[in-house]
């Protein structure tokens, strides 16, 4: 069973998530949408934007890391945002091929990119910093 603090760090990135994925929808559907840009470059774009804000939001809410950042840290954080991207877009890209509207693959993409990003998150990015004074589990 999930510890009570374990269940509010889920919910705050759930919500986070919420946010980031808010940016990076409205982003792609004007890029696709709007300006006609194709899908690649659309999601290259709008993901990158909804990227920093997870980081500062994750890094300082979610995860109530103190301390200055490392280099480990940020480079951590981009690996698994970069596995994250990489598979989101081939779930993007795979069911544009079957011949799911963009925006709806772009929703299954989001999906798993959440996925991925939290546990890459809470088991190495952020696992182990200093939280609040306490050791992070």
């Amino acid at each position: 069973m999930l510890r009570l603090s374990e269940g509010k760090r889920i919910a705050k990135f759930a919500l986070v998530g919420g946010l980031n994925t808010g940016v990076d929808f409205a982003v792609f559907c004007a890029l696709v949408y709007a300006a006609g840009m194709a899908t690649i470059w659309a999601q290259t774009i709008s993901y990158a934007a909804g990227l920093i804000n997870s980081y500062l939001l994750n890094r300082y809410w979610t995860f109530q890391v103190n301390g200055q950042r490392s280099l480990t840290e940020m480079l951590r954080f981009i690996l698994i945002n970069a596995l994250a991207f990489g598979a989101a877009t081939a779930v993007l890209l795979g069911l544009e091929k079957l011949g799911l509207e963009s925006a709806w693959a772009k929703i299954a993409s989001v999906v798993c990119s959440l996925v991925v990003n939290y546990l890459g998150y809470r088991l190495w990015v952020f696992r182990g910093m200093e939280l609040h004074g306490k050791r992070a589990n």
